[in-house]
């Protein structure tokens, strides 16, 4: 057996969450991608990126590798599931105003493909279908480096007010 290792960096995700509530959502993620706050956690564990945020719609790039992978060698389903959730909120994250958040409620992946470290980067791009100020809905697909769908999702998103 031959031991590899990661190392996993973050900043303080208290910053982020006490400046949401004093921005619209899309401003809150284009802060994020322009750096002036920092990416939650999550996405450095999982080595997944926002790139893109229109109202609307969110894009995140993934590069799965072998610290991914489940006991049978491919990349586990929940990574691709934790992508797609990201997606499907941050989308719905677009379309909300000041002092709105979000949390999902349930979220439905179909698993079309395997993927490997050699998949990536996975790109998966979230898109509401229907917004809403209590409850609102988007789908989701993940496509690999040669454009490939390898996961699609449909989900649906608690509104409410933060502070």
């Amino acid at each position: 057996m031959t031991e590899r290792t990661r190392l996993v960096s973050w900043d303080d995700p208290g910053v982020g969450a006490a400046a949401m509530p004093g921005m619209s959502g899309l401003d809150y993620l284009h802060s994020m991608m322009g750096k002036k706050l920092p990416p939650p956690p999550m996405g450095e564990l999982l080595n997944m990126t926002l790139v893109e945020a229109t109202p609307g719609k969110a894009t995140f790039t993934c590069e799965p590798d072998e610290s991914h992978y489940n006991p049978i060698g491919a990349v586990h389903g929940g990574l691709v599931c934790s992508l797609l959730d990201s997606a499907l909120g941050c989308a719905v994250q677009t379309t909300l105003p000041k002092g709105q958040g979000y949390t999902s409620i349930e979220i439905k992946v179909n698993y079309l493909r395997p993927v490997r470290a050699g998949s990536g980067p996975l790109t998966c791009v979230g898109v509401v279908t229907k917004p809403g100020s209590r409850v609102a809905f988007a789908e989701g697909t993940v496509t690999d480096a040669s454009g490939k769908l390898v996961a699609t999702a449909s989900g649906s998103l608690l509104v409410f007010p933060i502070s």
